[in-house]
């Protein structure tokens, strides 16, 4: 269901998007005991859940049993792991594996994560850092999607599960939608949480950057209880961190792209129509001409009267009018809050029957600071046309209002090429607002009964949970009171609460409110889940019990999108097919909803047993049929095996068939307007650029940097309600080897192909196809022909041909003991063989085919081939000691001016110690991360931020102290 509006501009853009998109289709720190699922020889992991009867969950099968080993490729992660591992939330935990791709991770200003933390596994998310393809689960149930500043979004939030609730993590990096439903076709990851236990548990951590900044804190504190047949869970959970900005570290100081020509600055820069060669201010031939703009001498000039006005400004040059928006406060990383609340019931009805029921409300504030808004207005040019500047205007140096005689004053009519560019310091600088709240309730039963002979295991489970955010967007510019503001004396004189205001000089207070425009706005997503399992033993083969698992799962999805209701009218007085009412970037409302029954079984049998042909042989099958009340209805189905010639060697593979249906994200979203990060190919205009059809016209000298916000691409975003649910054909094959006690060794080839992928172009794969193709390619790129700046790209949602991946995982894991303590050394690679996305040519009727592998020339998308992790640790009577270290790649950049078209490699190392105090019961630490201050290394294809913010870290050294304690 949709119910949906639509106006002006936007809804010209998401048309023209729909047509378009048709023609032009793309073209963890290591912890120290992490470890993938051991054979059957060795003993479970720590955090396995053990049920009453002794059987063993494990992610990646609904079916209890007692051999924990898994055909598939799992990294258990345990609550000791966790603690070691020197982060402080879920998503840098899960972010530093190599197994991981682009995910959200920053608070800062250069991307949409707007406090929000995702794992994208195997690179396969939907869109710019999104986990809309991996599955995340809570204890092996679903958990409600994302919201963000500007509309809800397809994927989970890690920063909605407070830390305390969590005991332990399981990664399954495989498909699994035959076991656990659509979404799961890059892998699994089930976050398992604490279990009933008697006591307390606390634990703090406190850290700072060697720079002073980016300071984090957090604290929780667990409470448990069990008494009789009942027992009680309560946990709280804070997280504060402080901000960095963009001036404290030198590569994100400057941008990378050089500045050839002045741009905007608190000075302004104007093009002013008839003050050239003229005789009354006595001003030379060119000045203030397109040519030849001008600015105030200073950003706190006061202009003189009269014929002197002119005095005031210069012809802009550089270096002299150079002014750096990079290092005018904004934030690389942002502050963030929040903060949590768990609980839990359990009660045995009785010796068969288990009740379960738990609650959950999560809080979190977080905001992004911009430089202020870069207004860009004129006449018949600029960004936003249509204003006029009247001769008597108040503030107008050159007119009658400063001393001009009426004969000599100057006004700027709609119809001349007037233009005014500047940094609108006075209003302050833009910051974004997000307060986000998440509250879950679930209950259920569990318990056991007997069915053909043997002892069955079944659970009911059903949750409902929302996510809402409330937005704001500070200090961005009302077009309309501008318009009001600079026009008519006499219209602004009869308009309640109009003040005149002054772009060639201060502006005061009165002045600044006015124009001053502060956008509000909501979003929610809600989910309600109902599940009902059984498993248990069919019957007894000579190798072994067949077990199987059967399930029903009923799920609603809901997202509701609230956009500012001013920000979204059209402008009184500009041109509405053109412009927007303020600078807020506007959207759709939207609401969207869908809902799917599934049925789901699984099917292990073990075929050999101690047999002259193997130890043991072990095959796992499982089916699932799923019914949208949006696409209708699909069955999946996997199968794997596990093989053991001899002890210590598992030979293990999997197929699995995925589906994901369209998300209400990708099918309902509004038409959005917002401002792509990317590199216009056709910078230098046509002359410089002979070779690329598409850039025909470009004005020669054109420089993007020059255009919008610094160089920023104005663009709309939509969904598409014509999309298909994509499929997924995955493939796993790997072996385990234990040939030592303590040692092992495990290497796996994954291959992934998704057909009728849904997906996004980038915006520079958009421009470039336009650049070096033309034709229909550019149906998707409006320039200003007088100019060439990018006045609007288009980019939605669409299904590719497809997507294909593979590459290999290999961890060799080995401690043991000594007379000093336990030493263990891992080692955890991950090669990226090929990713490859092919779509349909208009022009040819071909392919288009795109390999990303080893490639970082699109802003917030690197993929190195190679990324690692490793640790070393050391356990000994009282004390341990951790070395980690983290790996990523050398990629491509894009071809540049002022450095190679090379990302290179990083490392990472990061160290620390602690110590038990009072016997055990507590435990201090204290650690260094990034211990040699390894900064990002620079990328030209993310200017201005300098650096892929979704893949590398730019605090630089941090330093914390953590202690903990069990009572």
């Amino acid at each position: 269901m949709i119910e949906q509006g639509a106006s002006g501009r936007v809804a010209a853009s998401c048309r023209a998007m729909m047509l378009g998109a048709s023609l032009a289709t793309i073209a963890m720190v290591t912890p120290a005991s992490a470890q993938e699922a051991p054979p059957a020889a060795e003993p479970a992991p720590a955090d396995t859940a053990i049920s009453p009867q002794g059987e063993i969950i494990v992610t990646g099968s609904r079916i209890q049993r007692r051999d924990a080993a898994s055909v598939g490729p799992l990294l258990t992660i345990t609550s000791d792991d966790i603690a070691k591992s020197g982060s402080a939330s879920l998503g840098d935990l899960l972010q530093k594996l190599p197994s991981a791709g682009v995910s959200l991770n920053s608070n800062g200003t250069q991307g949409t994560s707007y406090g929000a933390s995702s794992i994208n596994l195997r690179y396969l998310g939907g869109a710019e850092g999104s986990g809309n393809r991996v599955l995340v689960l809570v204890d092996g149930h679903r958990w409600v999607d994302a919201v963000g500043q500007r509309g809800f979004r397809d994927f989970v939030d890690l920063n909605t599960i407070p830390m305390g609730m969590i005991d332990g993590i399981e990664v399954l990096k495989d498909g699994a939608s035959a076991i656990y439903g659509a979404d799961a076709i890059a892998g699994v990851v089930n976050i398992k949480t604490i279990q009933p236990f008697d006591g307390i548990r606390a634990a703090t951590r406190a850290g700072v950057t060697d720079k002073g900044d980016g300071a984090e804190y957090s604290a929780t504190l667990n409470v448990g209880k069990r008494f009789g047949r009942a027992s009680i869970i309560l946990s709280g959970s804070y997280y504060q961190s402080t901000s960095i900005r963009t001036d404290d570290r030198p590569l994100t100081t400057t941008s990378l792209v050089p500045v050839t020509t002045p741009g905007t600055s608190p000075a302004g820069l104007y093009i002013l129509p008839g003050l050239a060669n003229n005789a009354y201010f006595g001003t030379a031939p060119g000045f203030a001409g397109t040519s030849a703009p001008v600015a105030l001498n200073g950003a706190g000039t006061i202009y003189g009267t009269g014929a002197s006005a002119d005095n005031a400004f210069h012809t802009a040059a550089l270096p002299g009018d150079y002014y750096n928006t990079q290092a005018q406060g904004i934030y690389s990383a942002g502050p963030s809050k929040r903060y949590g609340f768990y609980g839990r019931f359990d009660y045995e009805l009785s010796d068969s029957v288990k009740f379960r029921v738990e609650g959950l409300y999560n809080d979190r504030k977080s905001d992004q600071l911009f430089s202020p808004v870069l207004l860009d207005i004129g006449g018949t040019a600029g960004t936003v046309r249509g204003f006029y500047i009247p001769n008597n205007q108040a503030f107008n140096p050159f007119g009658t209002a400063n001393g001009v005689p009426t004969a000599n004053a100057l006004a700027f009519a709609a119809n001349s090429a007037f233009r005014i560019r500047k940094v609108m310091s006075d209003v302050g600088n833009r910051d974004n607002v997000q307060d986000v709240e998440t509250w879950r309730v679930a209950g259920g039963f569990d318990g056991s009964f007997g069915l053909f002979g043997n002892r069955w295991h079944w659970d009911t489970f059903a949750s409902y949970s929302k996510n809402r955010i409330e937005t704001s967007a500070l200090n961005g510019i009302n077009y309309d009171n501008l318009y009001l503001a600079l026009g008519n004396p006499a219209t602004c004189a009869a308009t309640a609460g109009c003040v005149p205001v002054n772009l060639f000089g201060p502006m005061t207070a009165d002045q600044a409110n006015y124009i001053r425009f502060t956008a509000r706005e909501s979003n929610y997503t809600e989910l309600f889940d109902a599940t009902a399992n059984a498993t248990g033993t069919l019957f007894n083969l000579p190798a072994g019990e067949v077990a199987l698992a059967v399930g029903y799962e009923y799920r609603r999805n809901r997202g509701v999108d609230n956009p500012d209701p001013v920000a979204n009218a059209l402008p009184t007085y500009l041109n509405g097919a053109l412009y927007t009412k303020t600078t807020v970037q506007t959207r759709t409302p939207t609401s969207g909803s869908y809902d799917l029954h599934e049925i789901y079984g699984e099917l292990s049998v073990p075929i050999l047993k101690d047999s002259p042909l193997g130890q043991s042989f072990d095959i796992s099958l499982a089916g699932r049929y799923s019914r949208y009340s949006t696409v209708g209805g699909k069955a999946t189905f996997k199968a794997g095996a596990g093989y053991r010639p001899i002890e210590g060697v598992l030979l293990r593979g999997t197929y699995a068939q995925g589906f994901r249906a369209p998300s209400i994200l990708e099918l309902y979203q509004g038409a959005r307007q917002t401002s792509f990060q990317g590199t216009d190919p056709c910078n230098g205009g046509a002359s410089a650029n002979s070779g690329k059809p598409g850039c025909a016209g470009v004005p020669t000298g054109y420089n993007q940097a020059n255009y919008n916000l610094n160089g920023l691409i104005p663009g709309v975003i939509s969904g598409n309600r014509d999309l298909r649910p994509e499929t997924s054909d995955s493939i796993s094959a790997g072996i385990a080897l234990t040939p030592l006690r303590g040692l092992s060794v495990t290497v796996d080839y994954y291959s992934i192909k998704i057909k009728n992928a849904i997906a996004a172009q980038t915006p520079t794969q958009i421009l470039q196809l336009c650049a070096l193709r033309g034709g229909v390619f550019c149906d998707l790129v409006q320039r200003d022909a007088s100019t060439g700046a990018v006045l609007n790209l288009l980019q939605g949602a669409q299904n590719l041909n497809s997507i294909k991946t593979d590459g290999i995982d290999a961890t060799v894991r080995y401690d043991f003991r000594t007379g000093i303590g336990k030493i263990a050394a891992v080692t955890d690679v991950s090669y990226l063989g090929s990713f490859r996305t092919v779509a349909p040519d208009p022009a040819t009727g071909g392919t288009i085919i795109d390999n990303r592998a080893g490639k970082g020339d699109t802003p917030r998308a690197t993929y190195p081939r190679w990324k690692g992790q490793a640790s070393l640790s050391w356990d000994g009577e009282g004390a341990n000691a951790v070395l980690r270290a983290r790996y990523i790649g050398q990629t491509t950049d894009v071809v540049n001016p002022v450095k190679d078209a090379k990302t290179k490699a990083v490392t990472y190392f990061d160290a620390e110690v602690g110590f038990d105090v009072s016997e055990g019961k507590a435990r201090f630490g204290l650690g260094v991360n990034n211990l040699f201050d390894t900064q990002p290394p620079a990328s030209y294809a993310n200017a201005p931020i300098n650096y892929d913010i979704y893949t590398y870290d730019a605090r630089g050294r941090f330093l914390y102290a953590r202690f903990s304690v069990k009572l």
